[in-house]
């Protein structure tokens, strides 16, 4: 659901060189915390207030990329502006203590039914499209040999491209083996993974239209077995329950289905109420001790959406200037889900967030 979009637009205006050396995150045994890089306003002040917190509550920033699709068309090696931006971005991180977590993400992050970016050229895209397998493959590789990351995602919100377009879904697992066993095939101890939106995996009901009901989330998820070295997923309860209550098995089953490491790779809950979905920070913090008591001890990493809020008037002038004012309702919804306000004063979540861990 959410929004490598508004990550994009932020870097595009504030491309720089961080001048310092390339490291790689380091594996742990114990769970890695992070956020996704998006900082309260498009400026480089923000944005370096926006690390400079996430290093103090987080391990790793989350870099979810689309892919270039005619850069890497000729290869994994080819030139690719995207590639060098993204290059900047994560040595800037680096260079506050920052590991990093990549997703390859081929897919629209405001409606996963969609492509993202594809060429008009290429005519209505598709997984069994030579070109998009080519330049799908190419990427994933190209970041592999980049940055060796330990954790690196196929994909986001899978099945809820898979469960839209039944067509294609045995062309995208073709695709994701492929890919699999050539990144494995270079860099065996890399996981590799794709990301399952959780809650239209266990509440189809309220997802029509999106969702496979006649599909359980564990046939959903093993189709990608046994090429899946974590299980992770996204979540955002608080849209469908508003008082915070989020019950007590439902992240459960997901420890239950395998036995392998499990992640949240993105989610969260805003602390305010907008588009008439309810929000305090009351649900924000039953939302985080929900994770931790029904998956206590099964997360090799927990990507938490926000550090800061958005300050959606700043993205909002920014969006209608690169004509994506249609996308500023959507941008509202996670805009205050931060663990700290747009001016980057924590909120009680954010203890709640520091108790759990330290815990681990």
């Amino acid at each position: 659901m959410v929004i490598s979009f508004f990550k994009r637009a932020v870097w595009a205006g504030l491309l720089f060189v961080a001048g310092c050396a390339h490291t790689e995150p380091t594996p742990s045994a114990t769970t890695v915390y992070g956020f996704f890089p998006s900082p309260a306003r498009i400026e480089m002040d923000s944005v370096v207030a926006t690390l400079q917190g996430m290093t103090q509550h987080g391990d790793v920033a989350l870099f979810q990329e689309h892919v270039p699709w005619e850069e890497l068309l000729a290869g994994p090696d080819a030139p690719s502006t995207q590639v060098e931006d993204l290059k900047n971005f994560v040595h800037l991180a680096q260079s506050y203590g920052l590991g990093a977590i990549f997703v390859v993400d081929p897919l629209n992050g405001l409606d996963r039914t969609e492509f993202y970016g594809v060429p008009e050229a290429w005519g209505p895209p598709s997984f069994g499209d030579a070109r998009v397998r080519a330049a799908y493959k190419n990427f994933a590789l190209r970041i592999a040999r980049e940055f060796h990351p330990h954790f690196l995602g196929l994909g986001s919100e899978v099945n809820t491209y898979l469960a839209t377009h039944p067509d294609d879904a045995d062309n995208f697992l073709s695709l994701y083996r492929e890919t699999y066993d050539a990144l494995k095939a270079e860099f065996p101890n890399m996981r590799v993974f794709v990301t399952f939106q959780w809650d239209q995996l266990v509440r189809p009901d309220a997802f029509p239209g999106v969702s496979d009901p006649s599909r359980t989330p564990q046939e959903v998820i093993r189709a990608f077995e046994p090429r899946l070295d974590v299980w992770a997923i996204s979540s955002y309860p608080c849209f469908l329950y508003p008082d915070g209550a989020v019950p007590d098995d439902y992240y459960a089953p997901l420890a239950s289905m395998t036995g392998k490491p499990l992640a949240v790779a993105e989610g969260g809950c805003s602390s305010r109420t907008v588009g008439g979905f309810p929000g305090k920070v009351e649900n924000q913090i039953a939302y985080l001790e929900a994770l931790e008591r029904q998956l206590e001890g099964r997360l090799s990493f927990w990507i938490y959406l926000l550090y800061n809020d958005l300050d959606v008037d700043a993205y909002r002038a920014y969006m209608e200037d690169h004509g994506a004012a249609e996308d500023v309702a959507t941008l509202e919804l996670f805009a205050y889900m931060g663990l700290a306000d747009a001016e980057g004063q924590p909120k009680a979540s954010m203890a709640a967030w520091d108790r759990l861990r330290a815990k681990h």
